[in-house]
């Protein structure tokens, strides 16, 4: 059985931001029914936040099976804090496709695009279930990469009507300004100050800082913050006072990102999680029970929503003859 190796060039001619949100919320909609298998991920610490090795970098192992696409496979993706000095991206990864009826291999792409959409996309369509109203106004830490994939899927569903970013790179900023101009229906501001960002029917954060910057006073009744990936960006206040906390997978949240330090002191257990997004989009339970509530979402990325986008684009690559081949056997 061959299988298909595809470029990120492979990729970004079969799929868009509109696809992927399409796919992440049938994903998590199985995730919500039990047809989704997904362990948590396995890190490997390469200098993120240990000692040694000195590379600034972490890598995971993130596999998963996805019930409505009958689809298994694992990514192997990381971050790495330097690969700015040699002009490489942040994010680096391939996902490994495999017939789930035998293993074989079907495919072995890219995965730093997909990792870059799924994340934007998981976002926009958990607003999707919380945020009743056709616009939106957005409060944005970070104006890097996934500043700009979290815009453009959250501008699949909604019309954003104010957008205040703030970066501790104010070039950053500006540079965000510029490409989001024909994104965003309304205006962008630009923060001068940490605080004035911390304002709209959402606040989102993708930064990799490790200080808890957001303050619990800050976040207004209403409003749903997003703490994404493995850092804790709002203090302990709000994440102890918040009326619901929602997240993508249990196990996964409790161990790392905004929860992790709470929960290994026993302040947050699984207990104090209302519910999974899965749970939500199928209907299981409820959103939100007044637009007073102030939310916090953990999203922090699970395998099923790459295997899930990347069975797509190896599905549309096989019908239009794209990318290389290679026989394991």
């Amino acid at each position: 059985m061959e299988t298909i190796l595809l470029s990120k060039s492979d990729i970004e001619k079969v799929m868009t931001m509109k696809d992927v949100v399409e796919i992440v919320d049938k994903t998590y909609i199985g995730f919500g029914e039990g047809k989704v298998i997904n362990p948590t991920k396995v890190g490997l610490d390469l200098g993120e936040t240990a000692a040694w090795p000195p590379y600034k970098g972490f890598m995971n192992a993130m596999p998963a099976y996805v019930g409505w696409l009958d689809s298994a496979g694992i990514k192997w993706a990381g971050g790495f804090l330097d690969n700015y000095k040699e002009g490489l991206p942040y994010i680096t990864g391939i996902i490994c496709l495999i017939n789930p009826r035998n293993g074989q291999f079907r495919a072995v792409m890219d995965g730093g695009e997909i990792t870059n959409m799924r994340t934007g996309a998981q976002a926009a369509v958990m607003l999707k279930y919380l945020h009743n109203k056709k616009s939106i106004r957005i409060g944005l830490y970070g104006a890097g990469m996934q500043g700009h994939y979290q815009t453009m899927a959250i501008a699949q569903l909604f019309d954003i009507e104010e957008l205040k970013v703030y970066d501790i790179k104010r070039e950053a900023s500006e540079k965000f300004v510029k490409d989001m101009k024909n994104i965003v229906t309304g205006n962008i501001f630009i923060a001068d100050s940490i605080e004035e960002a911390a304002e709209g029917d959402a606040i989102i954060c993708v930064t990799q800082s490790k200080d808890k910057f957001v303050k619990n006073s800050w976040v207004k009744p209403g409003t749903i913050l997003f703490a994404m990936g493995s850092y804790q960006e709002c203090d302990d206040d709000f994440i102890l006072t918040a009326d619901k906390i929602i997240v993508d997978h249990i196990g996964q949240c409790l161990h790392r990102g905004a929860l992790k330090e709470l929960n290994e002191r026993g302040k947050i257990t699984e207990k104090d999680i209302y519910a999974t997004i899965g749970e939500i989009a199928a209907g299981k339970k409820r959103g939100r029970f007044t637009d007073k509530e102030r939310i916090l979402c953990i999203p922090i990325g699970t395998g099923a929503m790459d295997i899930a986008v990347a069975t797509i684009v190896y599905q549309r690559a096989i019908e239009k003859g794209l990318g290389g081949k290679f026989n394991f056997i």
